[in-house]
């Protein structure tokens, strides 16, 4: 089945559902792809299959309402403890039946096989389809808030990140120069993203150079040549642990050739947190938060341990260490 069948059967199935359950009074939400949700009753009985969704009905304080999430949903820690659904491409229709739900929440990246099953067994199947910047969190924030009807948590949540985002745009107003930077994937060699990807628009927001993003692809491997050719200002490794981070910073100090590279030699190679940097969670406003961090310390000299700064997880002391501080 093509994909634009497997939507229209999706919207047509939950549409009908729809219309057959609808009345004058009631209220009504449209997903990102067009199906029509009725608000009834809040959910009580929500299936997640996207770690950034999980977060986010956490963030708006809906643990108590979580039946199923898939095996890679790892934050909040209170997630782990959550009925597994399977993963973000492979969940299990059986399984996600079983847990009963009043609403599964999908990303763009599901199956569209899958959530056409789950539409034909009746599930009210909720898509977000929204977009690869960071203005693409508070579009999905206030959807979800809307079909599970949390609207004013929704909002100040919004509001919260929206207020977070400008401060550290506010601090780096001031900023003229734009040190070069080299992105990398921990553990995947000199594994970088180009200009389609988010990160990019995330370290070019941070008033940084990506000495990659004159590549039109999202992630590819990056010559050793070039890299040095190149020579960075500071490199930024995406790793899940700070052990993970030493590892790669010490591979980085012992390849040949790199000791002339500038990052290299002045010890500017920091660590982000792959699991908050790589989802449209709650979470990508920290990551933004430590990249300006990273890229401009001279702005936020007296900013580390301002507490006016919401954090969602990401402990910025630690993102902004130096080498010879871990």
């Amino acid at each position: 089945m093509t994909l634009s069948r497997a939507r229209a059967l999706v919207a047509a199935v939950l549409t009908l559902a729809a219309a057959a359950a609808s009345s004058p009074q009631e209220k009504t939400v449209k997903d990102d792809v067009g199906n029509v949700f009725i608000l009834g009753a809040p959910p009580r009985r929500i299936v997640s299959l996207a770690p950034n969704i999980t977060e986010i009905l956490f963030a708006l304080g809906l643990g108590e309402n979580i039946v199923g999430v898939t095996r890679y949903c790892d934050y909040p820690i209170e997630a782990l403890s959550k009925g597994k659904i399977g993963g973000f491409i492979d969940p299990d229709v059986e399984r996600i039946k079983a847990l009963d739900p009043d609403l599964v929440i999908a990303y763009r990246g599901n199956p569209w096989d899958v959530l056409n099953r789950l539409a034909a067994l009746r599930l009210p199947v909720f898509i977000l389809d929204i977009g690869t910047r960071i203005e693409a969190v508070p579009h999905a924030v206030e959807k979800i808030g809307s079909v599970v009807q949390k609207e004013a948590e929704a909002g100040r949540l919004i509001q919260t990140l929206t207020g977070m985002y400008q401060k550290n745009i506010e601090a780096l107003t001031p900023v003229t120069a734009r040190p070069t930077v080299f992105l990398n994937l921990q553990g995947r060699g000199l594994m970088t993203c180009g200009r389609t990807s988010y990160l990019h628009d995330l370290l070019e927001r941070a008033k940084g150079e990506n000495i990659a993003g004159r590549i039109g692809q999202q992630w590819f491997e990056y010559s050793r040549e070039r890299f040095i050719e190149d020579n960075p200002e500071i490199i930024v490794i995406l790793s899940k642990s700070e052990a993970d981070f030493a590892r790669a910073r010490d591979w980085y100090k012992n390849q040949p050739g790199f000791e002339s590279v500038r990052a290299v030699k002045s010890g500017r190679i920091y660590h982000l947190d792959e699991n908050s940097a790589s989802r449209f969670g709650p979470r990508l406003y920290d990551a933004f938060a430590a990249l300006a961090r990273l890229i401009h310390p001279e702005q936020f000299r007296n900013s580390v341990t301002d507490n006016s700064l919401p954090k969602f997880g990401l402990n910025l002391r630690v993102i902004i260490s130096t080498p010879t501080e871990l």
